[in-house]
């Protein structure tokens, strides 16, 4: 908090409203539109926190954390149809096992040349296969879950921002490159059309609508009940697992309430969800330290690198291979890289309406599996090695 300009809640929750107001309003400009609100509002994010204007780290920013993402998550999701979304199911869920299982195969693959250098590289290794499955929650709960020290787990973290946070820009920048790019589109020709990326209604996320404040406030009430009741009950999993179940818990019960036919005529519920994880986006940008570039463990910082670059080329290469449409490749990648709430972020910027419940879904299982699959995969290194 020292040494910057603006430190109080207020004036913290006032300058991000402030940097979604004008991320949305900048979507009218061509060039802005062509990376989408939410990378807007991350490099917001990041320019004001490394000019020494908001500091990286603040109490109101814990707060936002708890609450933005999973009342996000439902109100998405109320916007999903089962038995439509049933039949798309078969491609991204395909895609999803390839990132999954991707990550662990180079994971432990790296992990003999990696893990034997570091001190505590095999719970390293664990930690790693759980951020790139599941997202950072699942590298806490992993490194919880195997005892890390507490310099393991600053060091992980500096380095996953270090590499992990590029990566995921270009991700939200993927869409829009790969639409226009000629070269790809003959490379990877198995794409869905405009009509099923849209879904019903065809209507652009955050453009003018017609929906009262009768909607907004039973988004709300539905979004912060759901969240309350799944938090409450995942208390009872183990500790390792209370992320991931509360996470299962607030999809499979927001999926279940969509269905219902007075929720169904709830409007706005994407654009709306989409509203809320700006505000999550904003502190993500605030985090980005760019002096972690040059002050992080260079080992460390290889170590991810090298299991994001040849996991991913596995994954594109397994994907390629079954000819899985690249919209649901995207969908997925970002979905192991980040988590599903991400993931619905880059395909809601996308426009790509069809995709925002199918992220979340995706995510909310690479986040269960990550979990055993992390610490099986640090069990299994560390007894290969020796450690």
């Amino acid at each position: 908090m020292d040494n910057v300009i603006f430190s109080s809640s207020g004036s913290l929750i006032a300058i991000i409203a402030l940097i979604v107001a004008l991320s949305l309003y900048l979507q009218k400009f061509k060039a802005f539109k062509s990376i989408g609100p939410a990378l807007t509002v991350i490099i917001f994010g990041i320019l004001l926190s490394n000019l020494k204007i908001v500091p990286t780290m603040a109490n109101v920013y814990v707060v936002i954390f708890q609450y933005a993402i999973p009342l996000s998550m439902t109100m998405m999701l109320l916007n999903v149809d089962l038995s439509k979304m049933l039949k798309l199911s078969k491609q991204p869920l395909l895609a999803m096992l390839f990132a999954v299982l991707s990550v662990g195969f180079v994971s432990l693959l790296t992990g003999f040349i990696f893990a034997p250098k570091l001190n505590e590289g095999w719970k390293m290794a664990g930690m790693f296969v759980g951020t790139y499955t599941g997202g950072s929650s699942n590298l806490t709960a992993i490194g919880t879950g195997l005892n890390a020290s507490a310099e393991t787990f600053a060091a992980a973290n500096a380095a996953d921002y270090v590499i992990g946070m590029p990566t995921l820009i270009f991700l939200f920048a993927a869409p829009a490159i790969l639409k226009k790019s000629k070269k790809f589109q003959k490379f990877w020709p198995y794409s869905l059309s405009e009509d099923e990326l849209l879904g019903e209604g065809h209507e652009e996320l955050m453009s003018e609508k017609e929906w009262s404040i009768k909607d907004i406030a039973w988004l709300f009430a539905i979004g912060f009940v759901v969240t309350e009741i799944a938090t409450l009950i995942s208390t009872m999993a183990p500790g390792t697992l209370q992320s991931a179940v509360r996470i299962l818990l607030i999809t499979t019960i927001a999926i279940a309430l969509a269905q219902v036919k007075p929720v169904k005529k709830i409007k706005g519920s994407i654009d709306l969800g989409l509203y809320v994880a700006l505000f999550f986006l904003a502190i993500i940008g605030f985090m980005v330290n760019l002096k972690d570039f040059f002050g992080s463990t260079m080992l460390i910082s290889l170590y991810i690198l090298s299991v994001i670059v040849f996991s991913l080329l596995l994954h594109l290469i397994l994907c390629r291979l079954f000819k899985i449409k690249y919209q649901y490749v995207i969908v997925s990648i970002v979905a192991s890289i980040a988590d599903g709430s991400t993931s619905a972020l880059v395909a809601a910027s996308a426009q790509w309406r069809s995709l925002v419940s199918i992220g979340v879904v995706l995510g909310a299982i690479g986040n269960a599996l990550g979990n055993y699959l992390g610490i099986s995969i640090a069990y299994l290194l560390k007894t290969i090695i020796g450690a």
